[in-house]
């Protein structure tokens, strides 16, 4: 046996891991966060420091510092999310700018902050300024013709292909996790003390974001909207129709969009992500230049649609036949016959339609970082506009007829096609992403427009029943199965009467369970258990023989673990004994020095019987946000539960092949 010497001797050696040791605790990307054990140990460590507060001053100070700490942090995240939301204001502006000219000034600046700043701009060409000049004017001193349309039109092409190069190589080379929009990607773990923390975050976000003031009119939303026009009754049956299309788009959208990012992974074309980005950003500018509701950005396509027509606007969509013995105040301009400019915009906003909905399908899910909110909202607010302007040429040529007869008199300002727009907008929103409270409050953190909740409510109410005729599934959760995330949805209901030792691995005629023993094993067993698994952890047992429960250790912890021990510990060889134990085992005199892991080993995993109705575990792993569970008869381990046998098993009592379920 060990002597006493050799046992006094390598005492701090093999007490070594007993503190803590770099990246322990954290997570593989991709991987799913056992938020059971993550709240365990925040209690374990929250317990230690009080307790140790009352030892001393110091302690009881470094107590009311860690108290704190989450609130700094939060403090930091919403200050940097706030400044980072303004500068990226800021650049979306200029770069998308940027494709059509520069400012001589100070090429930082976008085509707005340069007229601005120059003093030759004039109300009346408030877009024109001399400061401000696109790229033909720059190289070839010409604004009209063809070559200089050509040259500009060259000049968008490449501007895009380099920005989209840009976003799809910092993607693969540095972020691959970042593409897509980021909400697929699974937490539904979300506490009272997370939701409280993330509100004082996105306070803290708001006021830096306002004092930032990146959209110039000193408010916090990206749409600001005001109309002087209340919506009246009527107009239910075309905001309904705007829900129905909404609806009709959604489901349009998700099946086709499914689909082809189904053959993206299942093709040769997955391989090509960068070539992908390339192709398609050359085909859409190459599209969408020649129209100009295509070729500026989609944000401010948006907040055109959105703004109601005053004596003030600029735009084609305000081009209306004026009376010129209208004495009535700017804010309460009648409705008007439609002008040139609002027809042409007509025709240019149904080619746009159609650009905007074929193009949003093969672009979501590229490998980029790229959202679904703004591209939804585009082509809802493209259908609203051009609805809400047939509505008001319809009042305002027919106004005699019963339904306006009412409350649109001649000489009224009686339609808004703006807000035709923006409940279009949610209509396609809620259509694509099947949200209807959530969706409301965003129409609202948008657009600022609070008195028309019914209307908004109204169409995405619509949306949501239409496009659930079609399919249960949003866009999200289509795409979570189709990637394979590990995902239990709540609103799927298990009834089914079968217990977890139905569930459980190993299953008849599979392999025993790969298990670690308290202190049985060497080092190199060990590592030969990892090297021929995949598992994410491992049960500890007191012995093979017995399989009497102590414990759960992690895949990566326990790598971590034996590399630094290799690197900082003397005497940790292929054969030292690893346990987890308070007390080293019993060894001959010759060993070399154990290895204890005792701080690694979670001591409480979450342990069902075998008997317990999977109704219960389902439940379970929803609330609680479990990785995995271990099925046990009077301690002595039977199996293991993971969240992937979950979800294979409702597959299969769903009459699914439960092997269709992947997990990448």
């Amino acid at each position: 046996m060990v002597n006493a010497g050799a046992m006094s001797g390598s005492g701090n050696l093999m007490d070594f891991l007993d503190e803590p040791f770099p990246d322990v605790g954290t997570y593989e990307d991709f991987h799913t966060i056992d938020w059971l054990r993550e709240k365990s140990r925040d209690t374990d460590r929250h317990r230690k420091i009080t307790s140790k507060s009352k030892e001393s001053i110091w302690e009881f100070i470094k107590s009311l510092l860690d108290a704190w700490s989450g609130w700094v942090v939060m403090l930091l995240i919403g200050l940097l999310a706030g400044t980072l939301a303004g500068v990226i204001d800021l650049a979306v502006d200029w770069m998308t700018d940027l494709k059509e000219g520069v400012c001589l000034s100070a090429f930082w600046y976008s085509h707005e902050q340069c007229c601005w700043t120059s003093n030759e701009t004039t109300f009346e060409d408030r877009d024109k300024c001399p400061l401000w000049q696109k790229w033909s004017e720059l190289l070839v001193n010409q604004s009209e013709g063809a070559s200089a349309y050509i040259l500009n039109y060259l000049m968008y092409i490449l501007w895009a292909l380099l920005f989209a190069f840009l976003a799809v190589s910092l993607v693969r080379v540095f972020a691959p996790y970042a593409c897509g929009s980021g909400i697929p990607e699974v937490s539904y773990y979300f506490p009272l003390k997370t939701l409280w923390r993330s509100f004082f975050a996105a306070l803290v976000a708001a006021f830096t974001l306002r004092s930032i003031n990146p959209f110039g009119n000193s408010r916090l939303v990206l749409f600001y909207v005001e109309y002087h026009t209340p919506w009246y009754m009527a107009e239910l049956f075309p905001f309904i129709l705007l829900g129905v299309f909404g609806g009709l788009w959604g489901t349009l959208f998700i099946r086709c969009n499914i689909a082809w990012c189904r053959r993206r992974k299942t093709t040769r074309l997955g391989k090509y992500p960068v070539l992908e980005v390339i192709v398609v950003t050359a085909i859409t500018a190459i599209i969408a230049y020649p129209n100009p509701y295509t070729r500026q950005s989609t944000s401010e396509l948006i907040s055109e649609l959105f703004n109601d027509c005053g004596a003030l606007e600029s735009s084609q969509l305000c081009d209306y036949i004026n009376d010129p013995n209208m004495t009535r105040p700017v804010d309460d301009i009648p409705d008007r016959p439609a002008g040139v400019g609002v027809y042409t915009a007509m025709w240019q906003l149904a080619l746009a339609l159609i650009f905007k909905i074929v193009v949003t399908i093969f672009t979501f899910g590229m490998k980029i970082p790229s959202g679904l909110f703004i591209p939804s909202m585009a082509v809802g607010a493209i259908a609203g506009r051009m609805v809400g302007i047939g509505v008001e040429q319809l009042a305002y040529h027919h106004h005699d007829w019963i339904i306006f007869r009412n409350w649109c008199r001649p000489g009224a300002d009686c339609v808004t096609p703006g807000l035709y727009a923006m409940v279009g907008a949610a209509a396609c929103l809620g259509g694509v992403t099947r949200m209807t409270v959530s969706l409301v409050v965003i129409m609202f953190e948008l657009t600022g427009g609070l008195e028309y909740i019914v209307p908004l409510m109204a169409a995405a109410v619509t949306s949501k029943w239409v496009a659930d005729a079609f399919g249960k599934e949003g866009i999200y959760e289509a795409h979570i199965h189709l990637n394979g995330y590990p995902f239990l949805d709540v609103k799927d209901e298990f009834t089914h009467r079968t217990l977890a030792t139905d569930v459980m691995r190993p299953r008849r005629g599979e392999p025993p369970l790969s298990v670690l023993t308290q202190d049985s094993m060497t080092v190199e067993d060990v590592e030969t258990l990892i090297k021929e698994t995949d598992y994410n952890g491992f049960p500890v047992v007191v012995s093979r023989d017995s399989e009497r429960l102590i414990g759960f250790a992690q895949r990566r912890e326990l790598i971590l673990a034996i590399k630094n021990a290799r690197q900082r510990q003397e005497g940790i060889v292929s054969n030292s004994i690893m346990y987890f134990t308070e007390e080293p085992p019993e060894l001959p005199a010759n060993s070399p020095h154990p290895l204890k892991l005792r701080r690694i080993l979670n001591l409480s995993p979450f342990t069902v019987t075998d008997h317990t109705p999977m109704e219960t575990v389902v439940d379970i792993f929803r609330k609680l946000g479990l990785r995995q569970c271990l099925v046990t008869r009077s301690g002595r381990l039977l199996g293991i539960i993971t969240k992937k046998d979950v979800l294979r098993h409702m597959a299969q009592m769903a009459n699914q092949d439960p092997e269709s379920i992947m997990f990448n």
